[in-house]
């Protein structure tokens, strides 16, 4: 199994697989503790023309290693980056790499017009149309952890090694008219820059309001905004700053004394006088 550690691998195993037209990607990351995902694994397989298959898993973790030529390789126009389930991966790739893969087929995408139903799971694909069932033993492991045992990554480049099968499956079937421009229209919205900016004035958004309340809205929109802030600065969760449920309460009933704010169910025990 290649394992690339090194700029001097990396740059070697870039240029193996600049010659394919297609790349199958796949990241393992750890989010548990901190507000930005930890990148741990790159998973990447490409099929050169007419030579042998080139895989490999890269470790970000590798002391000194630069991932600028791998990020450089992604951006190529030139290369269909294969991906499924994309946007957490993507994200990880835009906030570390400043860079979106293009051009992008999202085979959980491209599952809906072959039949599969909304949001088919790789193991289902893997199965259905691989033929091979997904060994899910080492799904939670610590990615981060060093060294990496044969089986996890095993495990982690099997993510990508079948998933070159499902793509070249799925795109001899889409090859009917205005089937392959419909999966472009769907993926495009995952290529939106604007949808892995981190921008506080949004994170209102996410909690999904019930109301439609203005002071409520506005309350609740400076409390996210801050929240946001605080978890981007201390790298930590959301929830560890304060829960979701907390500032829906307090923008429900607006506290005017930090006793007020204490007697809050979903606030913390002295989160009034910490701030």
């Amino acid at each position: 199994m290649r394992i690339i550690e090194t700029n001097e691998d990396l740059a070697g195993f870039v240029a193996e697989l600049g010659q394919a037209p297609y790349l199958a990607l796949d990241t393992e990351f750890l989010r548990d503790q901190t507000y930005y995902p930890k990148l741990c694994l790159i998973q990447v397989a490409g099929h050169p023309p007419g030579g042998a298959p080139v895989e490999g898993i890269i470790d970000p973790l590798g002391q000194g290693l630069d991932l600028t030529p791998f990020y450089e390789l992604i951006a190529r126009p030139d290369i269909v980056k294969v991906m499924h389930a994309a946007r957490q991966d993507i994200e990880i790739f835009f906030l570390q790499g400043g860079v979106l893969p293009n051009p992008l087929f999202d085979t959980q995408v491209a599952a809906m017009v072959c039949g599969f139903g909304d949001a088919a799971s790789y193991e289902t694909l893997a199965r259905k149309i691989a033929k091979v069932e997904i060994d899910k033993s080492a799904r939670f492991t610590d990615w981060s952890h060093r060294p990496l045992s044969k089986r996890q990554l095993e495990y982690a480049l099997a993510d990508v090694t079948h998933l070159c099968v499902i793509y070249e499956w799925m795109a001899a079937r889409l090859e009917r008219p205005g089937r392959f421009s419909w999966v472009a229209e769907e993926v495009a919205s995952l290529q939106d820059p604007g949808l892995y900016k981190l921008d506080p004035s949004l994170a209102w958004k996410r909690l999904k309001p019930r109301t439609s309340n203005k002071r409520f809205l506005a309350v609740l929109a400076a409390l996210a905004a801050w929240r946001e802030q605080e978890a981007q600065a201390r790298d930590i969760p959301r929830g560890r700053v304060v829960k979701d449920e907390a500032l829906t309460e307090i923008a429900a009933h607006p506290p005017e004394t930090p006793e007020a704010l204490e007697r809050i169910r979903a606030v913390p025990k002295g989160f009034a006088n910490s701030r």
